[in-house]
């Protein structure tokens, strides 16, 4: 079967954009591995309508919604290769399937390269995290901690301090320079330039940091922002340009979510650099529209 729309990505820009084009009555595929980047965190917050619900929960309801309209599909399915063929493109999964359309949208998401800190990976998404408006108010008003991963630590650190005590752990990263340090003083940051051996979970469900000159430091929470990779080829395989974002490459859209490649839309984390649930839907609406009227228009 040949559809109007394929949508790669079945999270919450994918969906997103999928039931903009089912709403249109167009045949629309979601292709989707089920591996949300946002699987490790237990409650999603700052969503409108949403807050607190498991990400899982949210993604379920939607599921179910999306596949009450007719025209709509979803295939489990890792999509690892994208071809233009004729006017169209088509997409092939790793269990062989292909599938034709005429439109793409790509959400595709992101892979977090974790710091290698032993214990890390453990905590990732419960009281390891990302991004403060999603999960900052619920670990508030107390010690908080920032692991760097490059100077924009700095930048981290004296927005995070809204929302309690922060230590800035260096890590061996970077050494601040004066003005930087000027910056963290002002916020109440503390500088901490040693190394960052090991991360306990402690009695109270926060973090022990434990150094690597043997001193230990309790935090509620430790935030970090992780470097990021694609976590699909398809948009390289099809030739999208890719800009460079605040923590790595970001497909490069235009002003309705337009790749550079004519026919294929991009939303969600693959395509801007700041990244949570209210974004995500945005991005993924807004192409699923802008994807359905160049199919009437162009």
């Amino acid at each position: 079967m040949q559809y109007d729309l394929i949508v790669v990505g079945g999270s919450f820009a994918g969906l997103s954009a999928a039931i903009q084009a089912a709403r249109a009555r167009r045949n629309v595929l979601v292709i989707d591995a089920g591996q949300p980047r946002n699987r490790f965190a237990e409650h999603s917050h700052g969503f409108l309508g949403q807050d607190g619900r498991a990400p899982g929960a949210i993604l379920d309801d939607a599921r179910r919604q999306l596949l009450a309209y007719p025209t709509a599909k979803i295939v489990a399915g890792l999509a690892d290769k994208a071809v233009a063929v004729g006017s169209g493109f088509e997409i092939t999964t790793d269990g062989g399937e292909a599938f034709g359309a005429a439109r793409l949208v790509l959400a595709t998401g992101v892979r977090d390269i974790l710091p290698d800190v032993p214990g890390l990976a453990e905590h990732w998404g419960k009281s390891v995290l990302h991004c403060p408006y999603c999960h900052g108010y619920e670990v508030a008003g107390g010690p908080l901690g920032v692991l760097a991963t490059g100077p924009m630590a700095v930048h981290q650190a004296q927005l995070i301090a809204d929302w309690g005590d922060v230590t800035l752990f260096a890590n061996g990263m970077f050494e601040p320079d004066a003005e930087q340090m000027l910056a963290l003083e002002r916020r109440n940051v503390r500088f901490e330039p040693a190394g960052v051996a090991e991360l306990e979970k402690d009695g109270a469900g926060g973090l022990v940091v434990s150094l690597d000159d043997g001193r230990k430091a309790g935090v509620r929470a430790l935030f970090t922002a992780p470097r990021n990779t694609m976590a699909s080829p398809l948009a390289d395989q099809l030739g999208c340009t890719f800009t460079e974002g605040f923590l790595g490459p970001v497909i490069a859209i235009d002003d309705r979510q337009q790749t550079t490649v004519p026919g294929v839309y991009a939303a969600g984390d693959a395509a801007r650099s700041m990244h949570n649930i209210a974004f995500a839907v945005s991005g993924g609406a807004f192409a699923g529209v802008c994807a359905h009227q160049s199919l009437v228009f162009d």
